[in-house]
């Protein structure tokens, strides 16, 4: 069994039970490479400061290169007896260079140690979360352009309200993605901008460490400000959490839009047979399984985050063990959001529109009332008056089984002698769409003009990202 690091103040052996339960290397484990990472900084820098040898430094870097080659080929594996990440890669590299091994661990705490490494951690899986959703917005933008004249129903409190467009809708779900990339952004700019690395245990140290040198290395904007505060800082990981706490919800909002559109009551989308399931004993079911698990699995990232608001809530400082149940709760919320992504962005690619049921959807619930109304306003009639005058005549045309379409124009004059032969072009479901040209609405202009930006900010996203590899 792996030693502790910490034995030599202890006479008797730690309970094997206490052991088990205070170990963290099923889960931090994922955190070797930058790890690893953050020891080679840190052991350049010690020799630049002569605090330890040029050859030390060359030992402990030629043995975390060794360390990482074997476990990438499988000739090494990670000893889950040992108590975490970083006393297993400094055990391990102590049996390979011997005492220069141990001199890696001079003027850094555990307590430093992690806050860099689950700063590194993050700080790529931010990254690639963000890689995800701008590849879903993409998908999006290209469905919203297939369907920029595919009018249907919008709704609100979940009636017919007015006439819009499938890529319209979509691109309402692109834009809460957009912000949703610019929070991760600001987060990841935030976790970015202090390395934690040589706050020590929670005092700082002796050492003449340069922890500027450190900090750029590693590519943080500079050292933090106060030792306390950089090892007992997890506003990050709450701040990612938070992120992808609000992006789940946007993806549930979209899949319970799915679920709706996909039923037999609505019929507006079909998904592809690859993702859906069928039911045991109902033959005709085509279940959006994928959509609903995105729906339940909101709850679970949720969850994630109050672990971590609560976890965090009554701490004094500096470190405290209860922080390590931050590792789990935050890779869980970030695993979560990528299988989510991983799944809906094929789904939605491969998903089927039917225009024609959209559009016979539209004829009904007289979600062009608002246009007839403010055709009479143009002509003159104060909207209030042309408001309560088409009212009467949805009354009219639900008692006789009509839309406002199907009526004539003496109906129409029946009820103000101000209708002319052009209010069917007026209340036109086409006419209405392309009708509102203001920024931002459902017309063919308005839309494309959506894509265009939203693709141009994904491009500038992709431009930095490029430029930060």
């Amino acid at each position: 069994m792996a030693e502790q690091l910490w034995k030599g103040r202890f006479s008797k052996a730690v309970d094997s039970r206490v052991n088990d339960f205070n170990s963290s290397i099923r889960f931090d484990q994922r955190m070797i490479g930058q790890d690893m990472r953050g020891s080679g900084v840190h052991a350049v820098m010690l020799a630049n400061q002569g605090i330890i040898s040029k050859k030390d430094a060359e030992d402990i870097l030629t043995g975390l290169a060794g360390i990482a080659e074997d476990l990438a080929s499988g000739k090494l594996t990670i000893d889950p007896a040992a108590e975490d990440v970083h006393t297993f890669v400094e055990q391990t590299l102590t049996q390979r260079v011997g005492d220069a091994g141990k001199r890696l661990h001079t003027g850094r705490s555990r307590n430093d140690q992690v806050a860099l490494d689950i700063r590194l951690t993050l700080r790529e899986m931010s990254e690639s979360l963000q890689a995800q959703i701008a590849d879903l917005v993409l998908v999006l933008c290209d469905k919203a352009a297939e369907n920029t004249a595919s009018v249907m129903p919008g709704y609100t409190h979940l009636q017919r309200a007015q006439p819009i467009t499938f890529g319209h809708a979509l691109m309402a779900y692109v834009w809460m993605l957009l912000r949703d990339l610019q929070r991760f952004g600001d987060a990841t700019a935030r976790m970015n901008s202090q390395c934690p690395l040589g706050s020590g245990a929670l005092a700082g140290t002796t050492y003449p460490l340069d922890r500027e040198y450190t900090a750029l290395s590693l590519g943080f904007d500079h050292p933090c400000e106060n030792s306390l505060d950089g090892v007992s800082d997890r506003d990050f990981c709450i701040e990612l959490a938070g992120a992808i706490s609000l992006c789940m919800m946007h993806l549930s909002r979209l899949s319970e839009e799915i679920i709706l559109w996909s039923s037999w009551e609505f019929k507006f989308i079909e998904l592809d047979d690859a993702f859906t399931t069928g039911s045991s004993i109902m033959p005709q079911k085509k279940n959006p399984d994928v959509t609903e698990l995105i729906r339940g699995k909101t709850g679970r990232v949720y969850g994630d985050l109050t672990t971590l608001l609560t976890m965090m809530k009554g701490l004094p400082l500096a470190y405290n063990k209860d922080m390590q149940e931050d590792k789990e709760a935050i890779f869980d919320a970030v695993d979560t959001l990528s299988l989510c992504l991983r799944t809906i962005t094929p789904m939605l690619e491969t998903m089927r529109t039917l225009p024609a049921n959209m559009r016979a959807a539209a004829a009904k619930g007289f979600i062009n009332a608002t246009d007839c109304a403010d055709y009479l306003t143009k002509k003159g009639v104060p909207f209030r008056d042309a408001y309560k005058l088409t009212g009467s005549m949805v009354a009219h045309c639900i008692e006789t089984g009509k839309t406002l379409e199907e009526l004539t124009l003496e109906e129409f004059k029946s009820f103000s002698p101000i209708f002319e032969n052009d209010i069917f072009e007026a209340i036109d479901l086409i006419n209405c769409c392309e009708g509102r040209r203001s920024q931002g609405g459902p017309s063919k202009a308005s839309v494309k003009a959506q894509i265009a930006a939203a693709q141009a900010q994904i491009k500038n996203w992709e431009e930095q990202h490029h430029e930060q590899i």
